[in-house]
This record gives C-alpha cells, structure tokens and sequence, in this order.
C-alpha cells in the first residue's frame, strides 16, 4: 500500500513511522524546507554576531508524555541526554510556588503542597480538598465547565499562582475560558498517572533534533520518502478509490506526472486540511467516487476545522552576558503590562550561556510591544536590566483556543482519506504529545479497516 502523508510535524512524522511500521510505502510532503512544522529550528544571530539554532517557541514536555518519548527513543534519540528532567516546579523568583518532591503520587503531590512557600494553611487546605473531590468524581465534569468554574473552590493566590500558570501552559488558553473536562484530564494524566508522570522534561537540544530530523533519517534509510519545498495543492480522487496529491510544480494537464496514493493521511494545520477537503467537496462528481454522501461528508469536516479558534504564542529570547537564573525554568508573575508566565535559562538547557527564552501564551498584540513589555518584566522581577532582544517568535495560530464543549473534526474524512494532528477529535488539548497520539492512532485506524 502507498500512504502520502501530507505535512512533516510531530503529527506528521509519527503517522509515517506508524505506516511505515505497518508494511505500507510512504512518502511525507512538507510546504517549508524543514521539518517540524510548529515546533521546529529556526536559525538566529546574537548581538555579538555569534550564531545560534533558537526553537519557534520554547517547548515543555512532561513525564507523562508516553507515546513521544517511546517515538524518539525509537528513532535513535537519546531522550536521558536530550531532556533535563525535573520534578514539577512552579516556583517564582523570590521562591514561592510549588515544587513536587520525587516521590510517587499522590504522595508527591501531598508533601509538594505542605511544603508551597509562600501559601497560607487556608490555600493548601482548599486545593487538597479541591484536587480530592476532582479524584472522587473520576476527574470527570459538565463539558460545559471552564476550568476557573471547576476551581471556584479554590483561593485566588491558588488561582493566580498554580491553576493560571499550569493552565495557560498546558491549554495555552485562559481559565475562564478553557475546557475544565481537558484540564482535569491533563491532571490525571500527569499527577496521577504513575511515579515522573508529572517530571518536567526539558529540551536540551532544539526542537528538529529533539524528534522531527531524526523521524525523517529513520524514514528514509528503508526507503521512505520525506519532500520537503512541495506544497500540496488539491487532492485528486482517482477511480478504485485511490488519490493524487497535486504539489507545486505539477501540471494540471499531465495526470501521469502525479504519484497515485491507495491513502493519504492529512497531518497539516487544521486550516490547511480544511482548504484541501473544501476543495474536494467542491468537485464535480465525489459522490460517485467516495460514496453518495462524499461532498456532504467533506463539507462537514472542512467546516468543523476551519470553525476552530486559536490562540498565539509570543517568545521572546533575550540575552546578556552573565545572564542566568536559579533554576532552569521559573515562574513568572503574569499582568498586563508583565505578559511573560515563564522565562527559561537556555544556558542550562544547551549551553548557549547568557541566552533566557520568555514565553507568552496565550499572547496578545503586537511583536515590538510584547518584546518590550518582557524586556521590562525582566528588569523588575529578575533585576536584569541589560537584556538585548535576540528574536521574538510569534505563532498567531500556535494552538486551537480549548473551549469548553468544543466540536473538533473527526479522523475519518472520507474513503482513503484521513486526518491527524492535535486538533483532531481526542481527549488532549493541543500539545506534542496529543499531536503523536493522534499521529500513531490513525495509521493503527487505517490497519483495522
């Protein structure tokens, strides 16, 4: 069988390792020259002209991260040297916060949280109420339920200084307007799913090598293919219910210049996937096709992914000599005028000294403002007046906005025709390994058919 994946992201790749495992011929399309899509290399320059490899953004993983870290170690990555793992701190730069000690849960959680500086008895007491009437109920609740709903229980010191960061981190969305039902899932699964389901993983390596660069060699050296440059155009259903993917350069007029597919699997954003499926359903005769109610079917899903709402993420990477933290990764005190919820030392990461990496999720506003605004957060709360701006990355679609009772587009498009990536209908909001899932997931979808 001949699978066209159509985009190299962390979805991407794992959908052609799980095809590839399954005896199927890939070939991987990508529109940049790179692989990785939204979480990949990108090249930048110190003040002093020295050259550097910085991340689109600055990523978190977690112990708990299953599936990504069986797929790196299965392509040669050595996840103990590429990933500092730290127990789970949420600590800001005058120590207060939370830091979980190693221990299995919920023992970690319970001494963690006796232990918060800076929290009163009366904010420890509400959140081991709270977190335990979360367990009793099968951290289950109404779909309707945003996750500042679900923490009503809890103080505003909590709020401010656990719920809101771990929030906007994981969903990358406010909690006043994010999902409770995936927040109370990321937590299961994180502080409840076994001993380091909740460590912090750090990369010590940027982002292409972490997994995507070497998904594509693992790829290749059996025969795989991975086309970077090519953007798929349209999809073409061929009779016998096979397909063509029409890339860049293809001419229209020349069918047999284009490779026919037994499946294609779309591992694009979800506004790209939804352009190529409206495509379809715009096409003369897919009823005959893919089944009487083809267009129908495409339209539904077009309109389901390009109905998603997304939320931007700012980071801005900084640098002065001699600049370094206390920790790895701290905390950050998040208002309007201070947007930065984290700040990374990337000197302790991959050696690049003097190097911090703010980030602002769920970002508003424009590129210089933001930079200036964080730039002036570190002077106040680091006391690091002398940071030159290096890059500030800005990805406007960077996640889906998790909403509570959100509609997400299925995987199954239409006959040979199917859908992956973090977006797609799963119980994870929209992070790398909610991307590898959904990866891994609908190539084993495929082999049950």
């Amino acid at each position: 069988m001949k699978v066209a994946v159509i985009g190299a992201g962390w979805a991407g790749m794992a959908a052609a390792i799980a095809h590839q495992q399954a005896g199927r011929q890939v070939t991987v399309f990508e529109a940049a020259r790179t692989v990785g899509g939204r979480a990949r290399t990108v090249p930048a320059t110190l003040p002093d002209g020295t050259p550097v490899s910085l991340d689109n953004g600055q990523h978190i993983l977690i112990g708990a991260y299953a599936e990504s870290l069986r797929l790196m170690r299965l392509v040669g990555v050595d996840t103990d040297s590429a990933l500092l793992r730290l127990p789970l701190t949420l600590q800001f730069p005058d120590g207060q916060g939370l830091q979980l000690p190693d221990l299995p849960p919920p023992l970690d959680a319970l001494l963690g949280i006796a232990r918060a500086q800076g929290w009163h008895w009366r904010d420890k007491l509400a959140l081991l109420r709270t977190a335990t009437a979360w367990q009793l109920r099968g951290f289950r609740c109404a779909p309707q339920t945003s996750v500042a709903e679900l923490c009503a229980p809890l103080t505003p010191r909590l709020m401010a200084e656990f719920i809101d960061p771990l929030c906007v981190s994981a969903l990358n969305t406010p909690a006043r307007e994010a999902s409770g039902q995936v927040f109370l899932r990321v937590l299961q699964d994180s502080l409840f799913s076994g001993r380091g389901g909740s460590n912090l993983l750090l990369p010590r390596v940027d982002l292409g090598a972490l997994f995507p660069q070497a998904a594509a060699h693992w790829l290749q050296r059996p025969g795989g293919q991975v086309v970077t440059g090519q953007r798929v155009q349209r999809l073409q259903p061929v009779p016998g219910g096979r397909w063509q993917a029409v890339c860049t350069g293809d001419s229209a007029d020349d069918p047999a210049t284009r490779e026919v597919f037994d499946h294609i699997t779309l591992a694009c954003p979800s506004w790209e996937a939804s352009r190529l499926v409206q495509g379809l359903a715009d096409l003369p005769g897919l009823d005959r096709l893919c089944g009487l109610a083809g267009t129908t079917h495409a339209s539904r899903w077009s309109k389901a992914a390009n109905a998603l709402r997304f939320e931007a993420i700012t980071t801005v990477y900084a640098h002065a000599l001699g600049a370094s933290l206390h920790r790895p990764m701290l905390a950050l005190r998040n208002t309007a005028q201070h947007p930065a919820q984290f700040v990374f030392d990337r000197g302790q990461l991959d050696g690049q000294h003097g190097l911090l990496a703010f980030v602002v999720s769920a970002s508003h506003g424009d590129r210089a403002r933001v930079e200036q605004q964080v730039l002036q957060q570190a002077a106040a709360q680091l006391a690091l007046p002398a940071l030159q701006p290096v890059q500030t990355v800005v990805e406007k679609r960077a996640t889906f906005a998790c909403t509570p009772g959100l509609e997400r587009p299925g995987m199954q498009v239409l006959p040979g025709l199917t859908a992956c990536g973090d977006y797609v209908q799963g119980p994870y909001p929209a992070t790398l390994e909610g991307a590898v899932l959904s990866g891994t997931a609908v190539a084993a979808c495929l082999s049950a058919t």
